[in-house]
């Protein structure tokens, strides 16, 4: 490896194919917590706290778990 020249950076993947993605794995993620915890949420809490604490589950669920495997496991798809 040369150490005179810097290494470029990748492109980023294009915003469409990030939307899918994203879409991909948020649909089934709200679907599944929704099914687990929606029925007993619905009973104590009212829908202004229920998103509140469903999107406080989500939200670091998808950044730190979900959206990291699905880009390495699509990085050939994205990066095309």
């Amino acid at each position: 490896m040369n150490k005179d020249r810097p290494v470029a950076a990748p492109k980023p993947p294009k915003k469409w194919k990030m939307a899918i993605v994203v879409w991909s794995a948020i649909y089934p993620l709200i679907t599944l917590v929704q099914w687990l915890f929606g029925p007993q949420l619905a009973k104590v809490a009212p829908l202004a706290l229920r998103t509140l604490i469903l999107t406080a589950i989500l939200v670091p669920l998808m950044v730190y778990v979900v959206l990291p495997v699905l880009q390495k496991a699509l990085s050939g798809w994205l990066r095309r």
